[in-house]
């Protein structure tokens, strides 16, 4: 995506992206015309008008400027460009970029994280808000938010990844530990937990669903592809997959619903790319082939 060039904004390149009334007239005495885009981004932080920078950035999109630092605490951050950062980030509001942000320690902000393109860390992530990043996601130590995580590419977290809020991933997520997840869990491509998955919404996966341990308080199940786990599988709705099923103990769905292995392959091809492993036949088994004890 290509970056604005420098401009100069003026009261008349403003008005025609109708910015509110209230805006408008703060904008119109406090910046001058021939201010800078960042320039103008940073005179509205600094008034504490955080909304309307970020407004603005929606507006008129992202820079190929780049800011580099050894460590950054503020109360808020609207960058257009690219944020470097050699230590800690800590910002106690708003953080906002419209490129990317990469941080040689931890990353933390106390209201929002949202970020036009990638996301790399050496550290942990921690929003207390909503976590938006538009391409990749990757942290080597945990990503935990009090909001939303919304993420365009692919999610790596080195060791939890904790989400109280919706998690929505257009990639793959792969977590080093566990995923603790208190809302639905929205993924296009496939989820990888070396250790357990705990949800307390459904799990929709558009490829397959590996786990270390257990799956377990999740509402509704569902991969388009296979479904593994190495201690039990235990849901509260349906547990639906589009190829085989295997858990390390047992298969549970809730009372009352049903498990459905291969809904994506023919019945004819059941017996190899339908089967269903577990200590025991699951209840309800509506679909595949029960095949005994996983011995992998």
């Amino acid at each position: 995506m290509p970056g604005v060039m420098a401009m100069e904004f003026t009261k008349k390149f403003l008005r025609a992206k109708s910015p509110c009334a209230d805006g408008f007239r703060w904008f119109s005495r406090h910046v001058e015309d021939g201010s800078g885009y960042q320039q103008a981004l940073d005179t509205l932080v600094n008034a504490g008008r955080v909304g309307d920078a970020c407004w603005l950035l929606s507006q008129f999109g992202p820079t190929n400027e780049v800011l580099t630092l050894d460590r950054l605490e503020a109360d808020a951050l609207v960058f257009a460009g690219t944020l470097v950062v050699r230590g800690n980030v800590d910002v106690s509001g708003v953080l906002q970029t419209g490129r990317s942000i990469r941080a040689g320690g931890g990353l933390r902000a106390g209201e929002s994280i949202v970020v036009g393109e990638d996301v790399r860390v050496a550290g942990a992530i921690v929003s207390q808000g909503l976590l938006q990043v538009g391409g990749d996601l990757r942290a080597d130590w945990g990503v935990e938010a009090e909001g939303d995580i919304r993420c365009g590419g692919d999610l790596r977290a080195g060791w939890d990844l904790v989400c109280h809020g919706t998690l929505a991933l257009k990639g793959g997520a792969f977590v080093g530990q566990d995923l603790i997840a208190h809302g639905s869990v929205e993924c296009d491509k496939g989820v990888r937990v070396g250790g357990h998955l705990t949800g307390a919404a459904s799990v929709r996966v558009g490829q397959g669903i590996w786990v270390g341990g257990a799956i377990t308080g999740v509402q509704h199940l569902e991969a388009g592809w296979g479904i593994k786990a190495g201690e039990c599988i235990h849901a509260g709705g349906a547990i639906k997959a589009g190829e085989s099923l295997s858990a390390g103990e047992d298969i549970r769905a809730g009372d009352g619903y049903g498990v459905f292995a291969g809904l994506h392959v023919q019945v004819d091809t059941w017996d190899a790319s339908a089967q269903v492993w577990a200590q025991q036949p699951p209840e309800r088994l509506r679909s595949g082939v029960w095949l005994g004890p996983c011995v992998v």
